[in-house]
């Protein structure tokens, strides 16, 4: 994407006080009425609004009418229209199109409307409104043109974001930085019990089992303030890794079988996930079907950049427990059609770059100082054959780079043909970005104490750093330039944003430096 125009930067900096004057007013648009029926309370739009998987001539529109978010939403169990609006400007005097969605019941008076007919890499600027109440205003972006050439890309990784460990402060700094697109991928909520020892209390009185309370919890997470005004500037893409449902949970198998039934734990499936759509900026494809959604999809930012996004949590075997199993060639990670589907999207891709948002960890950590072999078995590490039938088919793929979460550390790597050699060709780079808020302000020196005794058997590790934060990148086509940022406490709602580390990957020279 090119780079942001001046009225695109002056949007920016206007911050909270455009959002704020947005939602206090109650401007009507063209052509509108009130709804008939049923009066709407007070409030409706507590949640914000976000948008999210951009296409050259498309974006999704999000937002919930909840006026009583943790209770439940507090909207009456009835139908609701809410009208949208898209412009060419933040004032709304160029208006592009307009229209009016359903808020049902059913769905948590969520709307998604996927906006189509756009013009490819723009910014646009949208609102809701619905029985008189004004939402505030957001701004989104288009991705280029599929054929077009050269350019620019920035993406913002972000994952892990536990609201008892501490405030969202990373996303402050990630607003002044003015991504193109946010790529989240995921624990976007965590399902803990709420804890009196917590920096932010969870509400609730347990971890969510029904969809109420799913619904509860993606709304205590959505009033983050510095959440809210992230969404509210840029497109998101965002895919769940295991908290979302539960921990380390794998296909139908939650982490503990023996305190979860089978048809418990489906029927905690199925309420997650339907949370999950209600509070998430995708398309109407990904409307869940009981315990299964459809969240692996690939996006297009011209010639520049393919993004797959991957699902490692439906269709992965048990995690296994011992070496042999995870060396095992029955096990999989992906489930034989997603794993086509990415082969087939790897190996016809046009772009100069081919992305790969992968929840967990790709490249290997050998925990394990000297001979023999540690690994962590929920990560890929714990699926080996499948991982390293990946790697090879990467030695035919033209610039690979796995974003990737889960880790709550910062660790960049050189991607191994085989990991088992280390003389094997380097195949490709790995960013796992630290999380936004999970484990909280950690101690360094304690950190650096463990980790660092094992880089000696993990030579491909580049930067392994356990500060908050999130990872920075500049795309174009002569390289990728990287910067981890990081902030020096979430345990308070402020925070100073630094640059950790500076990285390049360079075209057609697989791997990742340190500048």
């Amino acid at each position: 994407m090119t780079a942001a125009s001046p009225d695109r930067r002056r949007f920016l900096t206007a911050g909270a006080a455009v959002l704020g004057a947005a939602a206090s007013a109650q401007l009507w648009l063209p052509g509108t009425a009130r709804a008939a029926g049923t009066p709407l309370p007070d409030g409706v739009f507590t949640l914000g609004v976000s948008s999210g998987d951009p296409l050259p001539d498309g974006i999704v529109l999000w937002t919930r009418l909840a006026p009583d978010p943790l209770d439940g939403g507090g909207m009456p169990d009835e139908v609701f229209p809410v009208e949208w609006e898209l412009a060419e400007d933040e004032r709304f005097h160029r208006s592009v199109c307009r229209g009016t969605a359903q808020a049902r019941p059913e769905f948590g008076h969520s709307v998604h409307v996927d906006v189509r007919g756009l013009r490819p890499d723009r910014p646009y600027w949208y609102r809701f409104r619905a029985g008189g109440q004004l939402s505030p205003a957001g701004r989104t972006r288009t991705a280029p043109h599929p054929h077009q050439r050269g350019g620019s890309l920035r993406v913002a990784l972000a994952s892990c974001q536990n609201w008892q460990h501490g405030y969202f402060t990373p996303y402050a700094d990630m607003l002044g930085q003015d991504p193109d697109f946010v790529l989240f991928v995921g624990d976007y909520i965590y399902e803990s019990a709420p804890s009196s020892t917590a920096v932010r209390r969870h509400e609730g009185k347990g971890e969510p089992y029904t969809l109420e309370q799913y619904r509860n919890r993606y709304a205590q997470y959505r009033t983050d303030p510095d959440l809210a005004a992230m969404h509210a500037n840029a497109p998101w893409v965002v895919t769940f890794d295991d908290h979302e449902v539960d921990n380390d949970w794998a296909g139908e198998i939650p982490q503990d079988p023996d305190k979860q039934s089978h048809d418990a734990f489906v029927a905690r499936l199925t309420a997650a996930f339907q949370a999950y759509y209600e509070h998430m900026p995708v398309r109407p494809s990904a409307i869940p079907d009981g315990p299964h959604i459809q969240m692996y999809r690939r996006l297009e930012f011209g010639r520049l950049a393919r993004l797959n996004v991957l699902d490692t949590r439906q269709f992965r075997s048990d995690q296994a427990s011992t070496q042999e199993g995870a060396e095992s060639p029955s096990t999989t990670m992906l489930g034989a059609e997603q794993k086509q589907w990415l082969l087939d999207g790897l190996h016809d891709s046009p772009a100069r770059w081919n992305l790969i948002a992968s929840q967990i960890m790709m490249a290997e950590t050998d925990l394990l100082p000297g001979d023999g072999k540690l690994w962590y078995y929920d990560a890929w590490d714990g699926y080996q054959t499948e991982r390293n039938a990946l790697l090879e088919e990467f030695a035919g793929i033209r610039n690979p780079v796995v974003l990737s979460g889960d880790r709550h550390l910062t660790m960049i790597s050189d991607l191994k043909e085989d990991f088992a050699d280390p003389d094997s060709d380097v195949v490709g780079a790995e960013f796992v970005g630290t999380s936004i808020s999970s484990n909280g302000d950690q101690d360094q020196d304690a950190f650096h104490a463990q980790w660092d005794p094992l880089k000696a058997d993990n030579p491909h590790w580049k930067v392994i750093d356990a500060h908050r934060g999130y990872h920075l990148f500049d795309i174009r086509c002569d390289g990728i330039d990287a910067a981890v940022r990081v902030v020096d406490t979430v345990v308070r709602p402020q925070a100073m944003a630094s640059t950790l580390a500076r990285l390049r990957v360079e075209t057609d020279e697989p791997g990742v430096q340190v500048v």
